[in-house]
């Protein structure tokens, strides 16, 4: 397997630089790729941001690997050949440079990149061989984030949201923009102006209406009426019941005679 660098770093600052203190800094954005965040950080330095107050905190951290082909023993021994023959030429132009000659200088290089090679490609037959088959791609593995963070002090957050949403939205961002209304905008309106000396004008309070004392409610009479239903239904079933229980007595005092006579 050959794993290659991860081509976007997580962690960028610069070279010789003193640590600076401890900052209370509060979220500014949000982004779900580091190239958008850069940029966000870098139109705020174009418009003149303290922005050694900033920083740049990748979160939700995953490890992806991409497979970037079948790797076979042939294959392998050609990326050891290639390796190796790189590794040779570096070695050789290092002696070349204790050689007298031109002559004897490229012969060393020739032979050093000759070895390299058959090495390189020995040895990364020999290694893809041992594996038994247990891993025959080839692949790239790299740290990712899924969310970018820029960070700013807090005293200066207002100062950085005005310069962000000022300047130019960094790329591959989605802007929302605010719901439309429910209904055409309309003016306010506006109460007519009233004279000092014109008293306002009251509308006249009607009184409810209340129905008579006397008169009928009708839920009242619903409710009266479902409930003699009711009785009525209940009565009705009780003299069924009776007359079964009548008759199944009369069939029991027959059969008992009937039973006495044999």
């Amino acid at each position: 397997m050959t794993t290659e660098p991860h081509a976007e770093a997580i962690m960028i600052g610069s070279p010789a630089e003193p640590a600076s203190p401890a900052v209370d800094r509060r979220l500014l954005v949000s982004y779900d790729n580091y190239a958008a965040a850069q940029r966000a950080v870098d139109t705020l330095s174009d418009a003149g941001f303290p922005v050694q107050t900033a920083a740049i905190v990748g979160s939700d951290l995953r490890l992806e690997e991409t497979v970037t082909g079948r790797l076979t023993n042939g294959r392998a021994a050609l990326m050891g050949l290639v390796s190796g023959a790189v590794f040779g030429l570096i070695v050789g132009l290092f002696l070349g440079l204790f050689t007298s000659t031109t002559t004897s200088f490229v012969g060393l290089v020739l032979w050093s990149i000759l070895w390299g090679a058959i090495a390189g490609a020995a040895f990364g037959f020999t290694s893809h061989a041992f594996q038994g088959g247990t891993r025959d791609f080839s692949s790239r593995s790299s740290i990712v984030a899924g969310r970018y963070d820029v960070l700013v002090a807090s005293s200066m957050l207002d100062q950085a949201q005005a310069l962000l949403q000022g300047g130019l939205q960094p790329a591959d961002t989605v802007v929302v923009q605010r719901p439309p209304s429910a209904g055409p905008a309309t003016a306010p309106v506006t109460p007519p102006a009233t004279s000092p000396l014109t008293p306002p004008v009251t509308p006249p309070v009607t009184p409810p209406v209340t129905p008579p004392a006397g008169a009928p409610d009708a839920a009242a009479e619903e409710r009266l009426a479902e409930e003699r239903l009711a009785e009525e239904r209940a009565a009705e079933d009780s003299v069924i019941t009776d007359r079964a229980y009548e008759d199944r007595a009369a069939e029991a005092r027959a059969a008992e005679d009937a039973s006495r006579r044999r």
